[in-house]
């Protein structure tokens, strides 16, 4: 399989899928036609993983039906009530990309480090395999960042994979809890500084370094957070570039 040589990570805060008027269910946005490109493949394997809503049946099928009209190969991964291929790893390995549903981030890492997940993803990701993902499937490749896994009221999480190496904040721009928890435990030191994304946005690295943001909602953005060195942090807004439709 042909690889850029170069190790991608697509973390979106939201806005991966929007309602069709063409076909019965949803959508995918050009977010993720962003990250397919970035696979350097004329017809991309896309691997699809909703771990972190119990391997939904209902939102794989939903998922699959997005991409009706899109030149890739669809597959997926689950694990209840066991993995659905023999090798999830080599399965990982054979995509051009992967994309991660939302839902629990707790949940989701739980799983896949029972299962050795998290290990094959990361050689996934040295190899050359584009890593995507919304919401949890943004923040599990970070450090971590805030989540309402464990209820309606948001918990710092700290948990995640760490390919890279800062906190995450997602849905920044539509829940009011997400901004000033995410400030706080950057403040407080129960997270490291990061990158944070509104709706509609995706956070583009390459390795460990933050590349640029990407839009597909004009009045969306994404931020840096870093300590400021004394008790707070300091919150930049990065503007992103508009992906067209």
């Amino acid at each position: 399989m042909s690889r850029s040589g170069q190790s991608h990570i697509l973390a979106i805060g939201g806005g991966s899928f929007r309602p069709s008027s063409r076909y019965s269910f949803i959508e995918a946005s050009p977010l993720l036609r962003y990250g397919l490109d970035l696979t350097g493949q004329d017809r991309p394997k896309l691997g699809l993983v909703a771990t972190a809503l119990g391997d939904s049946s209902d939102w794989l099928l939903k998922m699959y039906g997005a991409f009706a009209g899109w030149d890739v190969e669809l597959s997926h991964l689950t694990v209840f009530p066991m993995p659905n291929v023999a090798d999830p790893r080599a399965w990982m390995l054979e995509q051009d990309m992967i994309y991660v549903s939302g839902g629990s981030v707790a949940n989701l890492m739980a799983l896949w480090r029972l299962h050795g997940l998290d290990e094959a993803f990361a050689e996934a990701w040295q190899a050359g395999v584009v890593l995507s993902g919304q919401s949890a499937g943004a923040l599990c490749w970070h450090v971590g960042g805030n989540t309402d896994s464990f209820g309606p009221e948001l918990q710092v999480w700290a948990e995640g994979m760490a390919l890279l190496p800062y906190s995450c904040g997602v849905h920044y721009d539509s829940d009011p809890q997400r901004r000033e928890l995410l400030q706080r435990s950057v403040a407080d030191g129960e997270l490291p500084g990061g990158y944070a994304a509104d709706e509609g946005v995706g956070l583009h690295y390459v390795g460990t370094e933050f590349i640029q943001a990407v839009t597909v909602e004009p009045a969306g953005y994404a931020y840096k957070l870093e300590h400021d060195g004394a008790s707070g942090v300091k919150e930049v807004r990065i503007e992103p570039r508009l992906l067209t439709p």
